[in-house]
């Protein structure tokens, strides 16, 4: 097994190696197989990858340059159940987004296709590697891919306006994530994380904690979190609508999880005495940026930029779950990730349909009609009930198990940042449910304030009345998967094995650069009561619904003391997200400060 390790990176660069040279001369068809093959190809390594690891993490060297009395001399993979599980949860949104994309776009050339394996490449030489420049070259891979695909559509000049902030933005963000490693380099002399975390060990000093900085806030920008957003909504709104699926469904979680193998291979040490200042801070970030995220998700009229705004609440809720600092956190959030990932990559292939069909995704111009696809209704309207956390969504489950780590930790008002992030960002999907299929509501009148209007060209143009089976049956089959995952026998079990894997930063080390077998590190299985998680997730749907249909009914008053104050806090937060790059940049460089002077000032001064 050893020698497939590598094939998860190589079979899609290969492929799309040969798609390049041959670009022009293939008839798309044969991409698409390709492409499509090439992507189930490494699923299926990867899948196998997580199952083997489960016990231990597989460490492959690369060129045989294996550890040399305790120093790693080459570059390896150092792979666990949550790395390729994440690796093969992208390969399954890729594959949605291929199949989705075969009846989508009267032309595309393949380069299309190369772009699109270029970026699961690099997503899952991200999630298995083991080395901290690689960790940024894999960085820097997505992302170039992930530009050139928001910029596909480069004929609308708006298209090359929300590329170019995404890739100021995120270049920004890479460079930051540059000069950590280099700072974690000039200290330890190394880039195998495990090496690093080894020779960092318990030291804690103003070069670590710069570098822990500048990693996890150019990592934060790629899972735009608040103040690092500010791109996500402008590149949604005009990417395709398969790359949206990869945007939402998966790369911004890849930014959480990149700060988390960071953490746990590098970081836990020189943090185990300042847990409490790094957590508090973090739990912070989450929080505001969980409740921004929902406000702003709710206050759009353009479907790509509302899912865009709850993708970034949500992200939120994963940063909180990180946050408690504890494997069983870790555990929460990774079986939220799989859940969210797929019911929002489910969300997105609808407004694509909606933009396929009818040739826009404003809210108020698609009011009434599509009443004549109910059956792609009810798949946004289910995808919905993931969005609000109800059982038995994946969502769910690892809502359940990150509140039971928070209230392990003492915070349980964490589930009251779920209930209202849940509750605001399923009532916004509910509302254009409610209005775009059934017709119901004001066609003009607005409680948000009107959101933002932006005309998008349809993406073809031989739409016709039907919709075709392989663009809704993605969608379709990503809601049930969804509901699969969190009715799977023992899956909250399982996820935190895995999370007991990753967060033992010195069995990982001892691994790694001794070889030595670790013991088994298997959690006590635990039968944790949901009555309480319960309550909450059918409230937070109660709410949604309520709020949805107040927003909806014509008799119901729009200025009175609840909506008025509502209103003006969305228009103050619309204020900031000007669209303009240099406004962007001033608040990611000012979000940086901010993080680093807090958190020096918590561990300096306070010792929390």
């Amino acid at each position: 097994m050893q020698s497939l390790v590598p094939l998860p990176v190589a079979i899609p660069l290969g492929v799309a190696a040969i798609l390049a040279a041959l670009n022009g001369h293939l008839p798309r068809r044969i991409a698409d197989a390709a492409s499509i093959l090439a992507t189930i190809a490494a699923g299926v390594i990867t899948f196998d990858l997580m199952l083997l690891s489960r016990h231990a993490p597989i460490i492959y060297w690369f060129g045989g340059w294996t550890v040399r009395a305790g120093m790693a001399i080459g570059i390896s993979f150092a792979i666990d159940p949550i790395g390729a599980g994440l690796a093969t949860f992208a390969c399954v949104l890729v594959l949605a987004a291929f199949v989705f994309s075969l009846h989508y776009f009267d032309s595309i050339g393949t380069m299309y296709h190369v772009l699109m394996l270029g970026f699961l490449a690099a997503m899952c030489g991200f999630c298995l590697t083991g080395d901290l420049f690689n960790l940024f070259v894999f960085f820097e891979l997505m992302s170039a891919a992930a530009f050139a695909l928001c910029g596909y559509k480069n004929e609308e000049e708006s298209a090359q306006q929300g590329a170019l902030n995404f890739a100021v933005t995120n270049t920004i963000g890479a460079f930051m994530v540059l000069i950590g490693i280099a700072l974690l380099y000039s200290r330890t002399g190394a880039l195998n994380m495990a090496q690093v975390g080894r020779a960092l060990s318990n030291q804690m000093d103003a070069t670590v904690i710069v570098a822990f900085v500048m990693l996890m806030c150019g990592f934060y920008v790629k899972a735009a979190a608040v103040p690092f957003h500010f791109w996500l909504a402008d590149a949604h709104a005009v990417a395709p609508t398969p790359v949206c699926i990869l945007f939402s469904g998966v790369m911004v979680e890849l930014g959480v999880y990149a700060v988390a193998r960071v953490y746990w291979a590098i970081m836990d040490g020189p943090f185990a005495a300042h847990r409490p200042a790094l957590g508090g801070l973090l739990l912070t970030v989450g929080t505001i940026t969980a409740v921004i995220g929902a406000i702003m998700c709710f206050g759009q009229r353009h479907i790509k930029r509302l899912l865009a705004f709850s993708t970034i609440s949500h992200v939120g809720l994963l940063i909180i779950a990180f946050a408690l600092l504890t494997p069983d956190g870790l555990a929460g959030g990774a079986i939220y990730t799989l859940g969210h990932g797929m019911v929002k990559a489910a969300l997105f292939i609808v407004a694509g349909i909606l933009l396929h069909r009818f040739g826009t995704v404003d809210e108020y111009q698609l009011h009434g009609r599509a009443r004549r696809h109910r059956a792609t209704a009810i798949v946004f309207f289910v995808a919905g009930l993931g969005l609000s956390g109800m059982p038995p969504f994946a969502t769910f489950l690892g809502e359940h198990t990150i509140e039971h780590a928070a209230e392990i930790a003492h915070h349980s008002w964490v589930s009251i940042v779920f209930f209202f992030a849940g509750a605001v960002t399923a009532a916004a999907v509910f509302r254009v449910t409610a209005r775009v299929f059934f017709g119901w509501g004001p066609k003009h009148d607005e409680f948000s304030g009107g959101g933002k209007h932006i005309s998008e060209q349809r993406e073809t143009h031989d739409a016709g009345h039907n919709i075709p089976a392989v663009m809704f049956i993605p969608a379709a089959v990503l809601v049930v998967l969804a509901l699969a995952v969190g009715i799977m026998p023992h899956m909250d079990q399982q996820a935190r094995v895995a999370a007991f894997t990753m967060a033992d930063h010195a069995g990982y080390q001892a691994r790694v650069l001794d070889g030595s077998k670790l013991p088994d590190a298997t959690p006590e299985q635990e039968h944790t009561p949901m009555a309480a998680s319960l309550a909450r997730s059918f409230g937070a749907t109660a709410a949604a619904l309520a709020i949805a249909f107040l927003t909806l009914a014509p008799w119901y008053p729009r200025k009175n003391k609840v909506y008025t104050p509502i209103r003006s806090a969305m228009q103050v937060l619309r204020n900031f997200h000007t669209g303009h790059v240099g406004d962007y940049v001033a608040f990611l460089t000012f979000g940086v400060a901010a993080f680093g002077i807090v958190l020096g000032f918590l561990i300096q001064y306070l010792h929390v």
